[in-house]
């Protein structure tokens, strides 16, 4: 008897969380109000501010979602790769391709909720006035955990090489992510901005190569 009360319930939060990640990634914060995710998830015009409260929470709650679900492959990937090493670091490739594999690669990617919410990390990791603060809060005990992991595979690296080449990579991932178009255009067609699962192994080694390049000399 529980479980049929609480399913339409579920059912009306997913369906808000669905309409305003679309919404939030094709128009950004500003350009979608509470009205129109109800609207687009179909649900009372009330729905939207009683399960997630204003505007804000809900934009917080859509980031949290996905990224609890990302965190976790991508610790779980990490944890393979540094056991896989022992009683070595694990390889930059390696480390890289943990935190890539789950990102750009499985049938998930080719979602169209996913690819909602890649469009929106995009959107907030370029954005000042969102970047810093979402980002820190939800990505950053993760990353940080990368980071030790290059710092141990680097060796003795210069720290602010360490720092400047992850913006780097970061910058790289967010441009993948946001899927411009710019990269169809310039190839031709040769190349797709959509093709996530076929941009994994160029930003494995473009990326894997800017590492080995702060490597000190043995």
């Amino acid at each position: 008897m529980s479980v049929t009360k609480t399913e339409p319930r579920l059912d009306r939060r997913a369906a808000i969380l669905n309409a305003a990640e679309e919404l939030f990634a094709k128009h950004g914060y500003d350009g979608v109000t509470l009205r129109s995710i109800a609207k687009r998830a179909g649900v009372d015009l009330a729905l939207p501010n009683y399960y997630f409260g204003p505007k804000r929470d809900l934009f917080d709650a859509v980031l949290m979602r996905r990224a609890e679900v990302l965190n976790a492959w991508r610790l779980k990937a990490l944890e393979d790769a540094l056991s896989a090493a022992r009683p070595n670091p694990a390889s930059v490739e390696a480390i890289v391709r943990a935190y890539l594999g789950p990102l750009l690669t499985g049938a998930h990617v080719a979602e169209p909720g996913w690819k909602h919410y890649y469009a929106l990390i995009a959107y907030v990791n370029n954005s000042p006035e969102w970047g810093g603060r979402l980002m820190t809060q939800f990505f950053d005990p993760l990353i940080d955990q990368f980071i030790d992991a290059l710092r141990l595979s680097l060796g003795d690296v210069d720290e602010k090489a360490l720092f400047w080449s992850y913006h780097c990579f970061s910058g790289a991932l967010t441009l993948t992510f946001a899927e411009t178009g710019r990269i169809d255009h310039l190839s031709k067609g040769l190349c797709r901005s959509d093709d996530l699962d076929g941009a994994y192994e160029h930003v494995v080694r473009f990326i894997t190569a800017g590492f080995e390049s702060i490597r000190p000399p043995a």
